[in-house]
């Protein structure tokens, strides 16, 4: 919805979409001041080219702009007007947004641009007296008009048609879009009427003296007209479903305060205060103007929010709005800086795109049309192959999201095979690492533990000190005591030693073991098993002149492991790689078929409208169906009616010719 339309009660909003088209741009330089003796560079125009030029004619690189048009001092304000404006107040006749604002520095001509003078009127005066001038040219519509006036000073809104109405709100709705709450609107009949309303807003606007200019504007001021129109005649419109549409649109004509630098207007106080708000917006209109200018990906959040001028103009700012833009700038060498910021900022300006739209407020019975009109239209489409190809795309969709699926699972089966692949070849890198670490340890202790051995081995058979009992025990052996054999007598002092054989005969008897155990008993109790040890082999002794280890084939068993530990890192490497790319192509086909599910939804919300309007239509088709079932039996009474009666004329009629003819046949006695 526009700013400032008002859809009726029982009305709805249509709007008939249009190509997107971009905003006009228009560069107007005013006449110098003063002229520069000698100035260090100078503004050329070539063809709707501006350049930035030496006074020898060398140009400077990086400062060329094209525009649509480019204004010298020779223009007028109504040659402007023809070119750039006309167009947008045609179109807001023909029910478009149109939008027009003048952009520049302090003093460079803005608001003579836009106001002008008694001799030389500007764009405001032209536009008012060529909108009443195409209505009355336009017999086939009536129209309503209504007018405001509002300045933005100091980041507050006020009425400047009304003098109490000041901090004016600024609001946002469905049915009205975004609008200045509390602002006066005045219906008009005439363009004579709307000026005096535009004197008395220039009366109450804030002017203020600087350095620069002795009558500078000190806020933003926005002139709107809300155009409405509707259909004189609707029998004789052509297009049945437009014939009781209302169209609403907006005009917009804007005059921005000048951008100020503190140095070259002397401002102070007040003027400060004024300045640094007006910077302000100006700034954020700037930065708006930039992310417009983005492209799409690039653009990201657009400050609309953050000043009530781009609040309020933000239909005109890439929106529904046909748009143009004067960008006045000062020749003089002085203000080149400046000029050159307005130059950039007209050059952003010319790559933002509008889309705008015919606005339009159906009531009941234009939309009744307009929906039986669709019906119609559905119905061809249905009797068509337009359904069977619907189901076609989302079979094709269907196929296309299973056969991404099942990619996607047989990607994620081979990345888990080529994760436990990678956690193999880590352990068994880390057993490499682990055996160099322990043949590095060996081959450099290896001929002192050698040389260890040797000396033991030789003082074990050499030293007399040690007896072979002690040598060649059993290892891990526990000792045992004295009373393992038997307990002896302590009056038994002989020599211990095994009598003769010749003093035992052929027999055993007790007395045979106490002779052969010299009287010792035997305590089984205190006898002891060895325990059931592994034997461990004795430790090889190599000999002096034998080498501890080969040192060339050490050598190489390090060189091969620590090559083969290099390829197997290597090996890892590009499977981290493979892995990495196939992560890759698991995310892509996650979005595409995120994608594809987006599709297939909406494709299926298209079906089940198509088969809503379908059952409806259907319904629709039944309903008439009975009705005219209903209006037939009701003529075929009327007929039977119809018929009773008209044979009873007959049999009337029939009966008064037979009468009449009785009545000649008569004959009547004459009086004598």
């Amino acid at each position: 919805m526009p700013l400032g339309s008002f859809p009726s009660e029982s009305g709805s909003l249509s709007s008939l979409a249009q190509p997107m088209e971009k905003i006009s741009v228009a560069v107007r330089f005013r006449p110098p001041a003063a002229v520069d003796p000698s100035p260090d560079r100078i503004w050329k125009v070539d063809d709707n080219r501006i350049s930035l030029h030496r006074p020898l004619g060398t140009p400077i690189s990086g400062v060329n702009f094209a525009f649509d048009y480019v204004f010298d001092p020779s223009y007028s304000n109504a040659m402007v007007y023809d070119l750039l404006i006309k167009s947008i107040i045609q179109a807001a006749i023909d029910g478009f947004n149109g939008t027009a604002f003048a952009y520049g520095q302090t003093s460079s001509g803005k608001t003579f641009t836009m106001n002008g003078s008694e001799e030389d009127p500007g764009i405001i005066t032209l536009g008012v007296k060529d909108v009443f001038r195409r209505i009355e040219m336009t017999t086939d519509r009536e129209f309503l008009i209504r007018v405001s006036y509002m300045e933005i000073y100091n980041e507050e809104i006020n009425d400047l048609l009304s003098f109490g109405n000041q901090k004016l709100p600024v609001h946002e709705s469905l049915e009205r879009g975004i609008y200045v709450s509390g602002l006066r609107e005045e219906i008009v009949n005439c363009s004579e009427q709307v000026i005096e309303l535009l004197k008395l807003g220039e009366a109450n606007r804030h002017f203020g003296e600087t350095n620069m200019n002795a009558r500078s504007s000190r806020s933003h001021t926005i002139f709107r007209m809300v155009i409405e129109s509707s259909a004189r005649d609707s029998m004789k419109c052509g297009d049945v479903s437009n014939a009781d549409a209302i169209r609403v649109s907006v005009l917009n004509l804007v005059d921005l305060a000048g951008s100020e630098r503190v140095a070259k207007t002397g401002a102070g106080g007040a003027r400060l205060r004024e300045g640094k708000h007006i910077n302000k917006s100006l700034m954020i209109l700037g930065n708006v103007i930039n992310k417009l200018s983005e492209s799409g990906k690039q653009r990201g959040h657009i400050p609309y929010r953050d000043s009530k001028l781009t609040r309020i103009l933000q239909p005109a700012l890439g929106g529904n709005s046909k748009t143009s833009i004067i960008c006045t700038v000062a020749p003089e060498e002085v203000h080149v800086e400046e000029s050159r910021g307005t130059l950039q900022f007209a050059s952003r300006a010319k790559r933002i795109t509008n889309c705008a739209q015919v606005n339009e407020i159906l009531t009941d019975a234009a939309l009744l049309k307009r929906q039986k009109q669709e019906i119609e239209e559905l119905r061809e489409k249905l009797q068509g192959s337009h359904s069977e190809v619907l189901e076609q795309v989302i079979l094709k969709q269907r196929n296309d999201m299973h056969k991404s699926e099942l990619e996607r699972e047989r990607l994620a089966m081979e990345l888990e095979k080529e994760r436990t692949k990678r956690a193999a070849l880590e352990l068994c890198i880390k057993d490499q690492q682990k055996k160099l670490e322990d043949l590095g340890s060996l081959s450099t202790s290896d001929y002192a533990s050698v040389s260890t051995q040797k000396k033991g081995f030789a003082t074990m058979f050499d030293d007399t000190s040690v007896s072979k009992g002690e040598v060649l025990r059993t290892p891990n052996f526990k000792p045992v005591g004295d009373d393992f054999v038997a307990k002896r007598s302590s009056s038994f002092m002989e020599l211990d030693s095994s009598p003769s054989l010749e003093a035992f005969g052929n027999t055993d008897d007790e007395d045979l073991w106490m002779q052969l155990n010299k009287g010792c008993i035997t305590d089984l109790d205190m006898l002891q098993v060895t325990p059931d040890m592994k034997c461990r082999p004795l430790p090889s002794f190599r000999m002096p002149h034998e080498p501890a280890l080969d040192e060339d084939a050490t050598t190489k068993i390090c060189h091969a492991l620590a090559t083969e530990c290099d390829f197997n890192k290597q090996q890892l490497e590009a499977l981290r790689e493979k892995c990495t790319i196939m992560e890759s192509e698991c995310t892509l086909l996650k979005d595409k078929k995120s994608s594809l599910l987006e599709a297939l939804s909406l494709s299926k919300q298209e079906n089940k409208l198509i088969k809503a309007e379908n059952e409806e239509l259907v319904s629709k088709l039944n309903e008439e169906k009975q009705k005219f079932k209903e209006l037939k039996e009701d003529i075929q009474r009327f007929g039977m009616t119809f018929v009773g009666k008209t044979e009873l004329q007959v049999a009337l009629l029939t009966k008064l010719k037979a009468m009449s003819e009785k009545i000649k046949t008569l004959k009547v006695p004459c009086d004598v």
